[in-house]
């Protein structure tokens, strides 16, 4: 395996590890529900990424495509829950639309997905 998929499964782990802290501060702070949202995005995002890295190295996605939207998982998940965290925890937020450009980059990788999924070579 090179270098490229274990640095997407390392960062897979430090998302679900974050996913896991957003998730308790949710339930044990107050009005912590921007921490809900962002625990929820890491957690999924990171198994995404897990199960992009089983499918390429499987064949069953294409290499470059699918090597996008795994990245685009780790930019777009890192944007929109540390937009939603600093804004409860800081009171600002990442910078103007960080969370809604997190969203999209994740909607955009789950839409290379497809496109890898219907390109690859097997």
């Amino acid at each position: 395996m090179t270098a490229t998929p274990r640095l997407l499964i390392g960062l897979a782990g430090l998302m679900g590890s974050a996913g896991v802290a957003l998730a308790a501060a949710s339930a044990h702070g107050g009005d912590a529900s921007r921490l809900a949202s962002a625990s929820a995005m890491l957690l999924f995002h990171a198994t995404a990424i897990l199960a992009a890295i089983a499918l390429l190295a499987r064949g069953l996605l294409h290499d470059g495509i699918g090597l996008i939207a795994a990245f685009g998982f780790v930019i777009g998940a890192a944007l929109f829950a540390g937009d939603l965290t600093l804004r409860q925890y800081a009171g600002h937020s990442l910078f103007p639309y960080a969370a809604p450009t997190g969203g999209t980059v994740m909607i955009g990788s789950w839409l290379a997905v497809t496109l890898a999924a219907v390109t690859a070579n097997k």
